[in-house]
């Protein structure tokens, strides 16, 4: 009966400290990428995907929440690869990274919401100067609402692919159709 007690006591202790620590790691983020440490962009690949340099390391990064036109999707892709590399440009090539729960993709990119030094989230400027459409996955919805807002503002003013002669298919449909090999 005391060795059962013991065991029992145990696996409490081991839950009690692994549900700690998911709880530590999903609303304090690790010092390593915390909100307003700025690191460089190094290369903006599209619209809704670059490289930047976080401790010494080249890290690829897919913008979380947005779904830009791929590069193949003419003129729009290479318009929002641009428009992007405009934004990270006019704040110094420097941005600062605000992790969701999910912090890497299946295809290894970390996940995440950029952030202009003047407090600009670069994902909600692409969507609301219309050069990407809202695109969202469970659990990583923390500015859903507000990334939403900004796609009906664009979409309302006809900006970039909501014009008239804008974006004739959704860029996941593009994928679909055009598989990378």
């Amino acid at each position: 009966m005391r060795r059962r007690t013991i065991n029992l006591v145990s696996v409490l202790f081991f839950l009690i400290v692994a549900s700690f620590y998911l709880l530590h790691e999903r609303y304090f983020p690790s010092k390593k990428h915390e909100i307003g440490k700025f690191v460089p962009v190094i290369e903006v690949h599209d619209g809704d995907t670059v490289s930047v340099i976080i401790n010494k390391r080249q890290e690829k990064v897919r913008l979380i929440g947005i779904d830009a036109p791929e590069i193949g999707q003419k003129p729009w892709g290479k318009n929002a690869k641009e428009h992007l590399e405009t934004l990270l440009s006019s704040s110094g090539g420097k941005v600062t990274m605000e992790f969701d729960v999910d912090k890497w993709d299946k295809y290894g990119r970390m996940l995440a919401y950029l952030w202009t030094p003047k407090r600009e989230m670069i994902n909600l400027l692409m969507i609301r100067d219309g050069y990407a459409m809202l695109f969202t996955f469970p659990p990583d919805v923390k500015h859903a609402d507000e990334l939403k807002a900004a796609q009906m503002e664009a979409r309302d003013r006809g900006l970039g692919i909501w014009a008239e002669n804008g974006l004739k298919e959704k860029p996941v449909d593009y994928r679909r159709e055009h598989p990378r090999m």
